[in-house]
Order: C-alpha cells, then sequence, then structure tokens
C-alpha cells in the first residue's frame, strides 16, 4: 500500500489515502485521472501489471444509491459491487446474462454488478469469471463494507 501511496503522489494526485490492504485508495486530482498511466506507474514501480478502475465521488455516489438489495442484504461483507472497466455490449449481456447465474442475488447497473451472497462470498456463483471469458470486461469486486467505507471517505473531503 505504500507503493500505491507513492505512485499516486507521484502522478500529481493529493489528498492520497489508501484504505485496507486491498488496493483501494481515495485521492484528489484536478483533471480526470488516466487508469492506464495509473497502471504504467504501479508496474513501473513494483514490476507488477494490474488493472486500475477509477470512481469519482459522484460516481460512487450513485452505485450505492443504486443498490437493489438494500432490503434484504443485512450483511456487508456478504454482499459485493463488481466494478466494470465498461458497460458490455448490449448483445452479449442479453446472450450471457449473470443474473441468469442466481436471479434473485444479481443485478447489473451502469458500470456494476451487484452481487448478494447470503450464504458466503465463496459459495457464490463467480460472476467475475462470466464477466471475464463471455463479457470480455475487466472487473474488481468490493464488499458492501467497502464500498461505503470509500464513500465516506471521499464525502469527508473538502470540496473546491
Amino acid at each position: 500500500m505504500p507503493d500505491l501511496r507513492d505512485c499516486l503522489t507521484d502522478l500529481g494526485f493529493t489528498d492520497v489515502q489508501t484504505v485496507l490492504r486491498s488496493g483501494n485508495a481515495v485521492f484528489s486530482a484536478d483533471a480526470e485521472p488516466d487508469e492506464a498511466a495509473i497502471e504504467a506507474a504501479l508496474a513501473s514501480r513494483t514490476g507488477l501489471r494490474t488493472r486500475c478502475l477509477v470512481r469519482t465521488g459522484p460516481q460512487l455516489q450513485a452505485v450505492i444509491d443504486g443498490h437493489p438489495f438494500r432490503d434484504i442484504a443485512d450483511n456487508g461483507s456478504r454482499m459485493q459491487a463488481i466494478f466494470l472497466e465498461a458497460n458490455p455490449d448490449p448483445a452479449v449481456a442479453a446472450e450471457h446474462d449473470p443474473v441468469a447465474l442466481d436471479p434473485d442475488r444479481i443485478r447489473v447497473g451502469d458500470h456494476v454488478v451487484y452481487q448478494w451472497c447470503p450464504d458466503g462470498i465463496s459459495k457464490a456463483p463467480n460472476v467475475i469469471a462470466l464477466l471475464d471469458r463471455k463479457w470480455k470486461l475487466v472487473g474488481t469486486a468490493r464488499n458492501w463494507n467497502t464500498v461505503t467505507k470509500l464513500a465516506d471517505l471521499v464525502a469527508q473531503r473538502p470540496t473546491a
């Protein structure tokens, strides 16, 4: 996490704060962050290639506001948001709909797939594998506790 924090600071982002030990960071930026530039800087610094997905405060809040399982998902560690690099091609999404894996517990939103896993994430259908294989999209999952912690940290930041 120090490498991530230092890398983001070196790229000119300010107020950089890493969250947990899961590759999450909150930071301020004067312009829209370039995900590819962050990926390249991390690869240069660490020797590891990893995909980076960036969400603005309003985009993160939209994910929270769109939570389709808020009435039943009573444990944030068993609820996850799978953030997507892009929305899928509609034809591909229709042919390979992740909701079909578990119709009562999976919903697709804008750049996100919501998954309620009442029996635990390890026992739930592997949505990320479907997104990778069939949708050809990068997705990264965060449990709901992490999503709301990130949103809280963003909300605490001063606005310009």
